[in-house]
């Protein structure tokens, strides 16, 4: 049957409990044992079912229970108690990158990473990596680093697995829907979602950006899941490390040089570029170009200009955990 119209429900919180929606689509809770407990005592229950995601509980939690813990005077202490403890936190002007760097409070640095381990209630990782990426940005978060996180937003991020009746391990990939997530659509000035433009063969790849907010450290992440495209172009956010290799290596040019173009239109002017292994490396070729066409710069003064600003870190130092691409291999980038 044709859809012929979209709806999103949004649960109607209580006017009391209405900072409840602060401190979910912040993910300052996710390492503060405080918040987490509060959002658990919402349904102790759905917090199991859901993954450990507030925002999908809030959408089941019926209209009863919202009321209940609205007269529910140790409850609303708690809330008052955890959201004091985040806007002290996110106000802070004592952060230990403001002590020691006060000159620098407004340079940028951005951080480009295939996967983002923050909570299991986004799951949009696999494993070591992005655990890695999501405990950097948290540490940024504390420290006050002026850091800017740049990822995708997979449809179906890491699966889970389970024994089917004859003992043998399956995988299970639930796909996420983005409305029950702790991310935000970035509009423009317009009033619509912001999107960027990559030319790919003979037309333009469209990606959506979407902002996940990680303590005081703002993560966006882009979706090519969007009308605009081609199905095939929809489908190279749908899952975590793309199987096909010409699918790979365009999640791959979609992180580079989306994620240049996602910074230009948000206005960050970035002074430093991290590329969390090689899946980033389309970054530091697309500055190159920009270099060599805005600054008139031939190839090597452009790789010289723009090499001391660009930072890189592997998480697998062997041959295993980096991508090779045979030459025949395109993305079909102008």
């Amino acid at each position: 049957m044709r859809a012929y119209r979209t709806y999103t429900v949004i649960p109607k919180l209580p006017e009391s409990l209405e900072d409840l929606r602060t401190i979910a689509y912040n993910l300052w809770w996710c390492w503060n044992p405080d918040a987490i407990e509060l959002l658990r005592r919402v349904d102790r229950d759905l917090w199991e079912e859901c993954a450990h995601n507030p925002v999908a509980v809030f959408g089941r939690v019926r209209q009863e229970r919202w009321e209940h813990l609205a007269q529910d005077e140790g409850f609303r202490q708690h809330l008052e108690r955890v959201l004091n403890a985040f806007r002290e936190y996110i106000s802070s002007k004592t952060t230990w990158f403001a002590r020691t760097y006060p000159e620098a409070a407004k340079r940028k640095i951005a951080y480009f990473s295939f996967e983002y381990g923050l909570t299991e209630g986004l799951p949009i990782y696999a494993g070591g990596l992005g655990v890695l990426a999501g405990d950097h940005l948290k540490a940024a978060s504390d420290m006050g680093v002026p850091l800017v996180g740049i990822g995708l937003l997979y449809q179906v991020g890491y699966f889970r697995q389970y024994l089917n009746a004859d003992g043998w391990q399956q995988e299970a990939y639930a796909e996420n829907d983005f409305h029950t997530l702790p991310v935000e659509p970035v509009m423009d000035d317009d009033g619509n979602q912001l999107s960027i433009h990559i030319p790919v063969d003979d037309h333009s790849l469209t990606a959506l950006v979407w902002r996940v907010n990680v303590g005081r450290i703002p993560l966006y992440l882009m979706d090519t899941n969007t009308p605009e495209n081609s199905p095939e172009d929809r489908q190279i956010t749908y899952q975590l490390y793309a199987a096909d290799m010409v699918m790979r290596i365009r999640q791959e040019v979609l992180l580079g040089i989306g994620g240049i173009q996602v910074l230009e239109a948000l206005g960050v002017a970035a002074e430093a570029f991290h590329m969390n292994e090689g899946h980033a490396a389309f970054m530091a070729i697309e500055r190159v170009r920009r270099a060599m066409s805005e600054r008139k710069l031939t190839f090597p003064e452009a790789v010289e200009a723009t090499r001391i600003a660009n930072v890189f870190t592997t998480h697998t130092p062997v041959p295993a955990g980096h991508d090779r691409f045979l030459h025949q291999v395109s993305a079909g980038v102008e």
